[in-house]
């Protein structure tokens, strides 16, 4: 069985300020910005990766949920309780400095962990987690 990762969703309240940072921070690639229904989703990937896709997608994504169930879950995006994704990068440092210029709230200085990476985490214009890893040599 030949089973691989296409695409993965992020919750965004903010499509605009969400492309500020994949886009011209994280260096991603747009792929696709559609609207249906009053909302949008948009597609970002890595140049490096043209078969994996980042939906940037708003906190809920059904047309027919109601009000309470919108504001839970808005209410869970701004505290920042919703999951993110880990990026892999060469040079976690560099990154992360290149993040911190761009404005990224940083919530983790980069770190050797007990687990075989050195890292470090911001949060996303949503609130999201984000953290980049690069695997320790040695």
């Amino acid at each position: 069985m030949d089973i691989k990762l296409s695409q993965c969703f992020i919750a965004v309240d903010d499509h605009d300020k969400a492309l500020g940072f994949y886009r011209d921070i994280l260096g991603l690639e747009v792929r696709n910005d559609v609207g249906f229904e009053g909302m949008r989703w948009v597609t970002v990937g890595s140049p490096a990766q043209p078969d994996v896709e980042i939906v940037l997608e708003p906190p809920l994504a059904d047309p027919n949920a109601s009000p309470a169930d919108k504001q839970a879950v808005a209410e869970l995006l701004a505290k920042g309780l919703l999951r993110g994704v880990i990026f892999s990068t060469e040079d976690c440092d560099a990154t992360f400095e290149r993040i911190r210029a761009g404005g990224g709230e940083v919530l983790q200085e980069p770190i050797d962990q007990p687990y075989g990476v050195r890292d470090c985490a911001f949060r996303d214009p949503a609130g999201n987690m984000l953290r980049f890893t690069q695997p320790r040599t040695g």
